[in-house]
């Protein structure tokens, strides 16, 4: 049995157009919140936390929606197509409420942009396995994940490159919302001309083993899947942290351009993308746990080290290389430790763990990180960041259960099969 790499290519396609957007959201809205409208870092930290806090009702209220529809597009297109149409549109509205006195319908167009984009992400990422055998599905994940990283980097490289400074003396980001949601348009566009979900459905599940499904975990056991997501949660705070304010730091406290903050996370995206097959290998000798760890422990160093930086200089992205390293030894590793924790048949209830603990780490790290940000000084990111990875360090060492060393991928690109 063989993976349909082109079609896989195309399924991704979806995935790839809500990583650029994602990052693009990242990157630009916190500076537009500030620089156009004035919005303190409290406030503007509760609005990014927005995105998190919709899709812990979105990502499952649509992905059972879909599970249940039935059209001629398929269950999954119709969400996946009318999802990315009004999201298109609403960034265009974003880019022209982009100016002084238009905050109510900025702030409108987001809130509606944040919905729509929350309805079909579900739906996208459970298009591959419905159309992808169950062997090959490690294989197809590994593929749309590199389309996600591209997406991101599509979305850095056009901030990067777009980004003008206009007459008034702001910063103009229409380019990028434009060149952003012409992706959105084509990608799916391609999609939905090419694939046709009805005829590649698969229908291959199996019936579920009643043999520990729904049954309490041993003591140590639950220990362990505590303290892992705990480790979730805490390292998720600390590098979204970063992520979320990184723009508005590089700007205000290293004096420099939008783009070339842009550049230094994209640095970081390509270090962890080339990352990860060293990573797998690794992983497999040594074990998931101390590849964490090792991991947890680089990337708070380098944190702390981002403290000791007065101003921007080369040895940053070399930093920030490092920095995608690190976060390629947790992620790679991390939600498969929780999954090794379960039994069979609750794989799908434990993958609801992972994301609940990273999400709602995403919701409350904005707003507190802002607070301090606002209240004590931009110098608090770095050392909050650092911290909260440090402590994440602790709680690692705590899990004993999870570990199995995965035996070496037989195909390389199965060591790209990573959970964002």
């Amino acid at each position: 049995m063989k993976l349909n790499t082109r079609r896989t290519l195309l399924i991704g396609l979806a995935f790839f157009s809500i990583c650029a957007f994602w990052q693009m959201y990242d990157h630009i809205i916190p500076l537009i919140l500030k620089n156009t409208f004035g919005v303190g870092d409290s406030l503007s930290g509760w609005i990014m936390a927005a995105d998190n806090i919709l899709a812990l009702f979105l990502l499952p209220l649509f992905g059972r929606l879909s599970d249940r529809t039935n059209t001629r597009l398929g269950r999954r297109m119709p969400y996946i197509a009318g999802g990315t149409a009004c999201a298109v549109a609403l960034i265009l509205v974003l880019s022209r409420a982009d100016a002084p006195g238009r905050f109510p319908l900025f702030i409108t167009a987001l809130g509606l942009l944040l919905v729509a984009m929350g309805t079909y992400r579900s739906p996208a990422v459970a298009l591959m396995p419905d159309v992808t055998p169950k062997p090959l599905r490690s294989k197809a994940n590994a593929v749309i994940n590199l389309m996600g990283a591209l997406g991101g980097v599509y979305a850095l490289a056009a901030i990067s490159l777009l980004v003008r400074q206009g007459a008034d003396g702001r910063n103009s980001y229409t380019g990028v919302f434009l060149a952003v949601a012409a992706l959105m348009a084509v990608s799916v566009a391609a999609l939905l001309l090419v694939v046709r979900e009805n005829k590649l459905r698969i229908d291959d599940d199996e019936p579920e083993e009643a043999a520990g499904k729904g049954e309490k975990l041993p003591p140590e056991k639950l220990r362990s899947l505590i303290f892992i997501l705990c480790s979730v949660a805490l390292w998720f705070m600390g590098y979204n942290a970063v992520t979320t304010a990184y723009s508005r730091y590089y700007t205000i406290v290293w004096d420099n351009s939008v783009s070339g903050a842009a550049n230094c996370m994209m640095v970081a995206m390509v270090g962890a993308v080339v990352s990860y097959i060293p990573v797998g290998v690794i992983s497999s000798k040594i074990g998931r746990k101390k590849m964490i760890l090792i991991g947890v422990a680089v990337l708070a160093v380098c944190f702390a080290l981002a403290t000791l930086v007065r101003s921007f200089n080369l040895a940053v992205y070399a930093l920030f290389v490092i920095i995608g390293f690190a976060w390629a030894a947790i992620n790679v590793n991390s939600y498969p430790m929780v999954v090794e924790i379960s039994r069979s048949g609750d794989v799908g209830k434990y993958t609801g763990y992972y994301y609940t603990f990273s999400m709602a780490a995403q919701i409350l790290t904005p707003i507190l990180s802002g607070w301090l940000l606002e209240h004590v000084g931009y110098h608090t990111l770095f050392p909050y960041a650092a911290v909260m990875v440090a402590l994440s360090f602790v709680t690692m060492l705590f899990v004993k259960h999870g570990d199995s060393r995965p035996g070496a991928s037989k195909d390389l690109i199965e060591h790209f099969d990573v959970e964002d």
